[in-house]
């Protein structure tokens, strides 16, 4: 990626009606672009950042043994109807239309409903479970504050994962594995030591629902965390009950503030009651499947860790999950310096290293500026000065320290083999 060929420039300037520091450093950064109040277009930087979460995601979801899958948007009135939650009363999130034969229907906030009647058409039996089916998909929920840039939109990008099993003790099994593979994803995106199961309240899912909190003062939501025991309380379910439930004691309860990056439900078999989903077991009786609904934020999980890392001078990108490990710029159009920078991009390239080559006829100091507020973890610059010298000019994203390295050197910090 050249950014002279990049659609997309970096803009100091942000309508003052954003106020979330995540979407004002994403615009900024060329990495968004805000259509309306809780509803952002994904740009080629910022898709990248959504295509590489997602790929730490369906890893973890596949070595679950989960199949993906993808459904479609428009629900039908009458599924929602069997469970109670078509009505507002109900779930106050619905975006609802009519089709031209004015058939009423929704546009997805969640899918238990379907899925679950569409698992009729493939369960029958106890040979036939379990069965664990994810996707990817955009989610429309009309909420009513979109306040908070990408970390709680009215559309965003959502990974939803489906469990079908034969009993309490199968489904809690697998509950148990989905916890441990969300804890491996936040470890891999670089907010695992700052993220915690929080014991919350099911909303228009169940009665509880375990969520996995991630502590940032922007957040939406007050937690009362044990660090030591790595378990949390929303403030929503926060009683003498539930402190004593899960075993905690006040005066090791921390209340600091927090955004949810992910939310799982134990439904039990009332959703296959009300669709009909059942099975035959090994005694021939019928029974309701039991399902669990996991879900997790892409888009959301981007904004978090955009508060989390950003600093005065922009976005600081985990490695796992940056649009590009190298961001490469050349200082000076002579020939020598552009041939140097076009063979490293090549060799960078062809090793497989993602690099973002600023190749632009600019100013060192804006060269730098925008590297900065891109957030790519490694800096690498080619001059006249590096190329007398023998080497390259070297800066990690997250530290001040800049140093002039051989090639050599460059491939060890890169994890190249030379």
């Amino acid at each position: 990626m050249r950014l002279s060929k990049l659609f997309t420039k970096t803009n100091k300037n942000v309508s003052s009606d954003e106020t979330s520091r995540n979407a004002r450093l994403l615009i900024q950064a060329g990495y968004i672009y805000k259509e309306m109040a809780g509803v952002y277009a994904y740009l080629p930087l910022g898709l990248r950042v959504v295509e590489n979460v997602k790929r730490i995601v369906r890893e973890e979801m596949n070595s679950l043994g989960a199949s993906e899958i993808i459904m479609t948007n428009l629900q039908r009135q009458e599924l929602w109807q069997k469970t109670d939650r078509w009505s507002d009363e109900a779930v106050d999130i619905w975006f609802k239309s009519k089709l031209k034969n004015d058939t009423e229907v929704g546009l997805a906030w969640s899918h238990e409903e379907p899925i679950t009647d569409m698992m009729k058409s493939f369960v029958s039996s106890y040979r036939d479970l379990p069965v664990n089916v994810y996707q990817f998909q955009t989610k429309l929920r009309n909420e009513l504050r979109a306040k908070s840039g990408i970390m709680r939109g009215r559309e965003f990008v959502m990974k939803d994962l489906y469990s079908y099993s034969k009993d309490d003790v199968e489904h809690q099994n697998f509950y148990d594995e989905v916890t441990k593979a969300y804890l491996r994803v936040y470890d891999r995106v670089g907010i695992g030591d700052r993220t915690y199961v929080t014991y919350a309240s099911g909303g228009a899912f169940t009665k509880f629902s375990h969520e996995f909190q991630t502590i940032t003062d922007a957040g939406e939501d007050i937690i009362y965390l044990d660090k030591h025991k790595k378990l949390a309380i929303n403030k929503e379910v926060y009683t003498d009950e539930v402190i004593s439930h899960l075993g905690l004691t006040k005066d090791n309860l921390e209340e600091t503030k927090a955004s949810e990056v992910g939310n799982i439900f134990s439904f039990g078999t009332i959703k296959s009651e009300q669709l009909g989903l059942l099975f035959t077991d090994q005694n021939g009786d019928d029974k309701p499947v039991v399902l669990g609904s996991y879900g997790l934020g892409i888009t959301r999980l981007i904004g978090v860790i955009a508060e989390v890392f950003a600093d005065d001078k922009g976005l600081v990108w985990p490695e796992a999950i940056a649009p590009a490990s190298v961001i490469l710029i050349n200082l000076g159009l002579s020939k020598e310096v552009i041939d140097s920078a076009e063979e490293l991009y090549k060799t960078l390239t062809m090793a497989g290293i993602q690099v973002i080559y600023d190749d632009r006829d600019a100013r060192a100091g804006e060269k730098f500026a925008d590297a900065d507020l891109l957030g790519i973890p490694h800096r690498v610059v080619i001059s006249e000065k590096t190329i007398n010298q023998s080497r390259y000019e070297y800066k990690a994203r997250q530290s001040d320290n800049v140093e002039l390295v051989d090639k050599e050197n460059l491939f060890k910090i890169l994890g190249i083999n030379s």
